[in-house]
């Protein structure tokens, strides 16, 4: 490709890097030696430390790349970002203090300078990057660093990639030429379509070029090479591409070992012993607040239940029972959405509510105390027992009724693993993103399951409960 705004970007985001890092240990020194009366252990000065620090900046930084902190699959997403952050100032520090030991040379005034440095560190490398990340997506919607984009292909997925790009110009990619059938076109990008790649290729400066079928592939990819620009497509086994996958050779042949989840073996029992450990940890603080709501609950409805609970399914189609704080009222509770609305005597409501991706604008079947507990997510807390028992997992595709699932075609794929009381499509929209979206991603978590990412989408979902996002 002949343009690459990417590595300009990574090359200021280590930049910015490196200079946050120099802060944060200055801070540090200051903090405890300068601003602090209490004794220190070794007699450091200043200037001596900042050199060392300065030549030790370099391993923190590769520290930074083997974490993949400069990717942009990372550094484009804030959770993954900041969990990597976090793990990679530890090691980087923890390198710091080995380095003092096996050189027997103080590079550290007190312990407390290194604990300073770690806090500092992890706080500036994060608002660094935040503020990077805010300038780029500003240039980019005013069109600087953006790159030109042709779409080919006639696929379901060819209209998905232009509305896609379309909605979110801080992707980089701007479409500047569409070779499609009209009906592969959203209405608004219909004046992009040209007849061929030669004529867009004529006609426009471009930078990539995004196929979405199968048909000519070698000769697409031919005048990407031809024309030295950067070629992407979209595989027509999307299930396939995003899994972990193995190439071993067969006789004179390669072939390739793909896995359906990386959730086995000891990565699955080393996540029943988080799910336990910290389940009952996150049960036990909830405790109170669980016991204040059903007193509440008792008060204002005294012979309703409290517990609502349903039918789901989880690991292997294992029929479940999901429990919940009751949110509807008495009259709906247990009922079917059509049965609820039809009882309130508002029939016409279902069709609205199903057109309308399971949601509904105030909702007549919701209790005061339920809609509540619905937009701060304390309905779902007695999940926590379904969690300790082995149910469904803390981190997971969301646990859904057999009818939501009995007509999806991949519906397998995400029964491959437990249900999760929370997981990648509820930090990122929940009812905000379709049906189908919500479940793309359940599938993308069942085959690129790792812990690192159950605790980012944690940390995640207890910040948008705190911040009350997503919930409805």
């Amino acid at each position: 490709m002949k343009r690459s705004p990417n590595f300009i970007y990574r090359v200021f985001l280590a930049i910015g890097d490196i200079v946050a890092i120099l802060i944060s240990f200055v801070l540090a020194f200051i903090m405890r030696v300068t601003l602090s009366s209490k004794p220190i252990v070794f007699q450091v000065e200043a200037i001596p430390f900042i050199l060392t620090v300065t030549m030790l900046v370099p391993f923190w930084i590769i520290t930074f790349y083997l974490l993949g902190l400069y990717d942009k699959s990372v550094y484009s997403y804030k959770p993954k970002e900041a969990g990597r952050l976090a793990i990679a100032s530890i090691l980087s520090v923890m390198f710091f203090i080995s380095y003092e030991f096996v050189t027997s040379i103080p590079l550290f005034p007190a312990k407390m300078v290194a604990g300073y440095s770690l806090i500092f560190s992890f706080l500036l490398l994060f608002v660094n990057r935040s503020i990077a990340r805010f300038i780029r997506e500003s240039l980019l919607r005013k069109d600087i660093g953006i790159l030109n984009t042709v779409v080919i292909g006639n696929h379901n997925s060819t209209y998905e990639i232009i509305d896609y790009l379309h909605d979110n110009p801080e992707s980089g990619y701007k479409i500047v030429g569409i070779v499609s059938s009209n009906r592969y076109i959203p209405e608004f990008a219909k004046s992009l379509k040209y007849s061929s790649l030669s004529k867009v290729l004529k006609e426009k400066v471009i930078d990539v070029i995004i196929q979405t079928d199968e048909k000519d592939p070698s000769s697409v990819y031919s005048k990407a090479i031809d024309n030295h620009i950067s070629y992407m497509y979209v595989p027509s086994q999307d299930l396939v591409l995003t899994t972990k996958s193995s190439t071993d050779i067969l006789g004179a042949l390669p072939i390739v070992s793909v896995k359906t989840t990386t959730l086995i073996g000891h990565g699955r029992a080393f996540k029943r012993a988080f799910d336990i450990i910290m389940g009952s940890l996150f049960l036990i603080i909830a405790s109170p607040i669980m016991l204040i709501i059903i007193l509440v609950m008792k008060i204002i409805e005294p012979t309703g239940a409290i517990f609502f609970k349903q039918k789901r399914l989880s690991r292997y189609n294992k029929p479940v029972y999901i429990y919940k704080f009751r949110s509807m009222k008495k009259i709906c509770n247990g009922l079917s959405p059509e049965e609820g609305f039809k009882v309130l005597g508002h029939p016409e409501l279902a069709k609205i509510y199903r057109e309308n991706g399971d949601q509904l604008e105030n909702d007549p079947r919701i209790s005061f105390i339920g809609r509540f507990l619905r937009k701060t997510s304390l309905d779902e807390l007695p999940q926590l027992i379904n969690v300790i028992k082995g149910d469904i997992s803390l981190v997971g595709p969301r646990a859904l009724v057999p009818q939501e699932l009995a007509d999806y075609p991949n519906k397998n794929l995400i029964l491959s693993v437990k249900s999760g009381l929370t997981g990648l499509a509820q930090i990122s929209g929940r009812r905000d993103i379709s049906f189908s979206e919500r479940r793309k991603l359940d599938i993308y978590y069942v085959q690129n399951w790792s812990m690192i990412l159950d605790i980012q989408i944690i940390i995640k979902t207890i910040w948008m409960v705190l911040v009350r996002r997503g919930a409805k």
